[in-house]
């Protein structure tokens, strides 16, 4: 289990057997590629061409794929290619990890870049790849939260009835050895006093490791408050392929694309 990114840094030393593919060669992610060669040893290799960069993976001449200064639909294209791609047949979810100066250990979220508006099976799928990600990392029994605007279920607000099934599901053993509450807000999910002065009874609250979005929409705003707001130290792939994807923004620091680069390579 992987703590901060100071943990997680340590963990890169010594990966020389690691290749990096880079799908749009730019200065930005070329320096940052350079500066990981230097303190980690791993190599990377660069094409402007989004297939060439799908098949070295496919062959298996790297163990990440980074998207650089290619448009996100130009690779994901190639990605989900069915005759030449790396997709798995499943879906493919987005996780970030945000180490906060307020919270004492990463704080993961899902999925604030991929899936637009989830429905109940693909919350399920969206889960699934997370949690195997995360147990790649060392988490044994991760704690997730399934949030919410409330805790009351209701109809009327549709992700509230999918965050109990989640649970549910959990409870009977479908994502293996975790624990899942929801529905649940944001605050009980990352503190146990807020928790116990509204009288919610948790086995998470103030120890989440994981928050589930109810959509895209939500996800992504949670991810740049904590960055623009709250300082947080970012970093996320894309899960569901052969290999993690990262794929940070063209305005992402040298940081961000760093520890996304650590990330996804901690987890192979």
């Amino acid at each position: 289990m992987i703590d901060n990114y100071a943990q997680l840094l340590d963990k890169m030393q010594g990966r020389n057997a690691m290749t990096i593919v880079l799908a749009g060669i730019d200065d930005g992610s070329v320096a940052a590629l350079d500066e990981a060669k230097q303190l980690w040893g791993i190599d990377y290799i660069g094409t402007d061409d989004a297939k060439r960069a799908v098949e070295l993976i496919k062959q298996g001449k790297g163990n990440v794929l980074m998207k650089g200064s290619m448009p996100t639909g130009e690779l994901l294209k190639a990605v989900v290619c069915k005759e030449n791609g790396i997709g798995l047949g499943g879906l493919m979810s987005h996780i970030a990890a945000f180490e906060c100066l307020k919270y004492h250990k990463l704080l993961f979220v899902t999925d604030g870049g991929m899936v637009t508006a989830p429905n109940l099976e693909q919350k399920t799928l969206i889960l699934k790849n997370s949690l195997d990600f995360m147990r790649k990392l060392g988490y044994i029994q991760p704690k997730i939260a399934a949030i919410c605007a409330a805790e009351a279920v209701s109809p009327k607000i549709p992700e509230t009835v999918d965050a109990q099934e989640l649970a549910n599901r959990a409870k009977n053993g479908d994502f293996g050895d975790c624990i899942l509450e929801g529905p649940i807000s944001f605050d009980l999910a990352i503190s146990k006093k807020s928790a116990e002065k509204k009288g919610f009874i948790s086995q998470i609250a103030g120890e989440v490791d994981l928050c589930l979005a109810p959509n895209i929409a939500t996800g992504n705003v949670l991810g740049k408050v904590l960055m623009y707001m709250a300082d947080a130290k970012m970093a996320g792939c894309v899960l569901g392929a052969k290999v993690p994807i990262v794929l940070t923004s063209r305005g992402a620091s040298s940081e961000e694309k760093m520890l996304s680069m650590a990330l996804a390579l901690a987890a192979k």
